[in-house]
């Protein structure tokens, strides 16, 4: 009815607040709007529909490992974080923005535009950030961009097609090569500042996690792992050492993880490898060394089945290294057993 309160027409005050006539007087009404702000002393950023539904969609629950309640449990206290570290929000948009990616299915797995705003707005404030004094109350959400970026920079392959990722398309920069590694040590560079094991952390009920990541190899010998494995890598008994052997340390790694099933691969057992692609077998991987692209090619293949961000670089570098090693190695049948189609393919599958 046309004398109900809400109906009335509204005029704009001089305070720009808008005004309705209630029971004959003239009342000032607070603005009705659904924005969302994150912002904090410096910045700023207003989410639109599309990124309050990205937020709804993926960033309530857990991105990195959707069954660990650990993960879950982070999540949930990083996203209320967001809203007061803009960095943190944009680099969090950015994530279920590739996750997004993943779940469409697509070989082509390159980053699109909104994405890589988000990206580019998390890394320029993330920087400016690092440059100030750094508060208690900052270090988990600091923690929590880094590991986004890194997540960020391993799931956008510059490719859409084998033939255009590594190791088949040689760049003219060896830098750009294994370019995911480098964001993942710069973030473990940021340790000893925010201590992410501190008492008060976030991050602190993945002590578990941390720990595996960071347990120790063995000394020497070739206990647990795979004789066919063993074989293709040289590895013989107690003789066989990181001294003497740079695919010791990786080898090992690598059999902790097929040892589990998949359902139960988290990121515990996948950064254990990762964290031996350094020194000489970091070596080996740039110069395409056929034995160490089959390590990286088998924990491709055991990983990508459970890791999203994982997958989402596999779809293009695992059937590249495949293909590497059958033009460019066709003659090493060791190496060629692993492969789909070889004697040794239906045990790694």
């Amino acid at each position: 009815m046309p004398n109900t309160p809400d109906l009335q027409p509204r005029v704009a005050t001089d305070t720009g607040r808008p005004l309705v006539v209630v029971r004959g007087k003239a009342e000032i009404q607070p603005f009705i709007t659904n924005a969302v702000w994150t912002s904090d002393a410096s910045t700023s950023f207003q989410l639109n529909t599309r990124c309050q539904d990205f937020i709804t969609r993926y960033l309530g629950r857990s991105l990195i490992t959707a069954d660990d309640p650990n993960m879950i449990q982070v999540n949930r206290k990083l996203l209320e974080l967001t809203f007061s570290y803009p960095f943190l929000m944009h680099a969090s948009l950015a994530v279920a923005l590739s996750y997004d990616r993943h779940l469409n299915g697509s070989l082509d797995c390159r980053r699109t535009l909104e994405e890589c705003y988000h990206w580019s707005q998390s890394t320029v404030l993330f920087n400016k950030r690092l440059r100030e004094p750094i508060k208690t109350k900052d270090k988990d959400p600091i923690w929590g961009t880094a590991a986004a970026l890194a997540i960020l920079t391993f799931s956008s392959p510059d490719a859409c097609t084998p033939e255009q990722a590594w190791p088949l398309k040689h760049s003219s920069s060896e830098s750009s090569e294994l370019d995911w590694l480098r964001m993942s040590n710069g973030k473990m560079a940021l340790w000893d500042m925010v201590n992410p094991l501190r008492p008060d952390s976030l991050f602190r009920v993945m002590e578990a996690t941390f720990a595996y990541m960071n347990s120790p190899f063995p000394e020497a010998g070739i206990d647990g792992i795979p004789q066919a494995l063993a074989a293709v890598c040289n590895l013989k008994d107690s003789s066989s050492t990181t001294q003497t052997n740079p695919y010791f340390h990786a080898a090992h790694a690598l059999s902790q993880m097929l040892e589990i099933s998949d359902s139960e691969v988290t990121t515990g057992p996948t950064q254990l490898f990762m964290r031996t692609i350094h020194g000489p077998f970091k070596d080996l991987l740039l110069k395409r060394d056929p034995v160490a692209l089959l390590l990286l090619y088998l924990w491709y293949r055991k990983a990508s089945r459970s890791i999203w961000w994982i997958e989402l670089r596999a779809r293009v570098e695992c059937p590249s290294i495949c293909l590497y090693l059958r033009f460019y190695h066709e003659d090493n049948a060791a190496v060629q057993a692993f492969l789909p189609g070889g004697a040794l393919a239906d045990m790694w599958d």
